[in-house]
């Protein structure tokens, strides 16, 4: 076969194409695990990418890796994080456990190239070595789960924070916009006093930008990585002062504030920062999916709903009936939230999983890790933009159901007293009509229905004062 070549491992030769950059090991991998045709995501294999580089960078200035060859490894990759040699990153995500073939395939990768960018033929292990070389100091076991940290961290920052910040403007800009349209409030799903549509806008902002907090707080947790542990925590074959040094690179690259996990025994036994975000991202995905519903159920008919809001029509409802416009992009929303909380599910269990000095089923917790993460941000972002920006309100609907609503019977209580009150309710629904009609039929004063049944005041918010100690 004229385009393949011959690579080797400890366990003999296989054949592989000529123009490949990952080598032997990668290659057994991909014989082995023809699993789901799923592979890590971009974002993973740029976090690895970034720890290679500073673990060169570190053994640069330790003084324990050739500046020539530390240089051609950092350029290798940074061409990976570029995302130059993505095609070359095969290996399934149902992989042997801890992530070796993983790590193995970044660092046969970045060694190829790094022997081209110095003048020697691809994958020549005598020139930059994977395991020698670009995985100096490094183990599978601190270095994967330190790539799921960076790369959640960098998810978070550049896609997930920012979509949802987007989202929370957009609710403020609606509580805003509809701060004096009065509605009936609903409870158990039937009618309930009155309150304000921006309010209820409103309070889905708010709730949000709880979630919102919850997740930064919880994700300074991502920020301690244990890389230098080394295969169980002792950092052996590690030189003195690597993992300072090595994390402070890492730092400096991202931007971000990584720094040393106080006890790297724990770090390799337990990914539990992980865990623990994904816990609060499954959160975030259920107070998104409550959003969605109620805009669904809000919008609702148009004419055999709710219908007190409008969503943007953005595409034909139905292949059978004619002008039928569904709420897709809050269904869109609610499948992305739905399988957030399976994601979360996946990583709980295999968080659990841990037996002794590792956490086998990193693999797997870092694809669904990523996967909610990406996906939710993704949700958020159409969501926003093409439903939430251009909701309208049928304002003279949300009116008429708060005249409608037997609820404002509740501030006849102070006017009339209750037993008046439940007689007007009862006249009321016995004749299909509204309260204050019903009111004046059964002889209460006229003045008392207008005090007590102005739905504009009954849903104006009470003062509150709040005291210090």
């Amino acid at each position: 076969m004229a385009n393949v070549r011959t690579v080797r491992d400890s366990l003999g030769e296989l054949s592989i194409p000529s123009e490949a950059y990952y080598g032997a090991q990668t290659a057994r991998a991909i014989e082995n695990f023809p699993i789901s045709g799923l592979t890590l995501p971009k974002a993973f294999v740029r976090a690895q990418s970034i720890i290679k580089w500073a673990a060169a960078k570190a053994h640069e200035q330790l003084g324990v890796l050739d500046s020539t060859k530390a240089q051609a490894i950092c350029t290798a990759a940074e061409e990976v994080i570029a995302g130059k040699f993505d095609e070359w990153f095969q290996v399934d995500v149902y992989q042997a456990g801890a992530g070796t073939s993983q790590n193995m395939n970044v660092n046969e990768v970045i060694a190829s190239r790094a022997a081209e960018l110095l003048g020697n033929r691809r994958g020549d292990s005598a020139s930059v070595h994977p395991n020698d070389d670009v995985n100096m100091s490094q183990s599978t076991n601190d270095t994967i789960h330190v790539a799921m940290q960076i790369a959640g961290m960098d998810l978070l920052e550049h896609e997930l924070y920012p979509a949802l910040h987007q989202l929370i403007a957009d609710l403020d800009t609606k509580a805003k916009q509809f701060a004096d349209v009065v509605k009936s409030g609903r409870t158990h799903l039937q009618d309930a006093v009155p309150l304000r549509l921006g309010d209820e806008f409103g309070a889905y902002r708010d709730n949000l930008r709880r979630h919102q907090q919850w997740l930064k707080e919880a994700a300074t947790s991502l920020l301690l990585i244990g890389l230098g542990g080394n295969a169980v925590g002792t950092g052996i074959n590690t030189p003195v002062g690597f993992s300072e040094v090595a994390v402070r690179y890492v730092a400096n690259y991202t931007g971000l504030k990584f720094s040393m996990a106080e006890n790297p025994f724990t770090f390799n036994q337990n990914p539990d920062e992980v865990v623990y975000v994904s816990g609060v991202i499954r959160n975030l995905a259920l107070a998104l999916q409550r959003v969605a519903n109620d805009l669904r159920l809000l919008s609702s008919g148009p004419r055999t709903g709710l219908a007190e809001i409008q969503l943007p029509a953005v595409q034909p409802g139905s292949s059978i009936m004619p002008g039928k416009i569904n709420p897709v992009m809050a269904e869109m929303l609610n499948m992305v939230a739905f399988q957030v909380q399976g994601c979360d599910t996946t990583v709980a269990q295999a968080g659990g999983a841990g037996q002794l000095e590792l956490n086998v089923m990193m693999p797997v917790m870092a694809a669904n890790f990523l996967h909610e993460i990406q996906i939710l941000a993704s949700a958020i972002r159409t969501f926003s933009v093409r439903c939430v920006q251009g909701i309208t309100a049928d304002i003279s609907r949300c009116e008429r159901y708060a005249d409608l609503s037997l609820s404002l019977a509740t501030a006849l209580n102070t006017e009339v007293g209750y037993d008046t009150a439940a007689k007007v309710v009862k006249y009321a629904l016995a004749h299909d009509s509204t309260l204050r009609e019903a009111g004046e039929a059964v002889g209460v004063d006229a003045h008392a229905l207008k005090k007590a049944l102005d739905a504009h005041l009954l849903s104006q918010v009470v003062e509150r004062t709040i005291q210090s100690e």
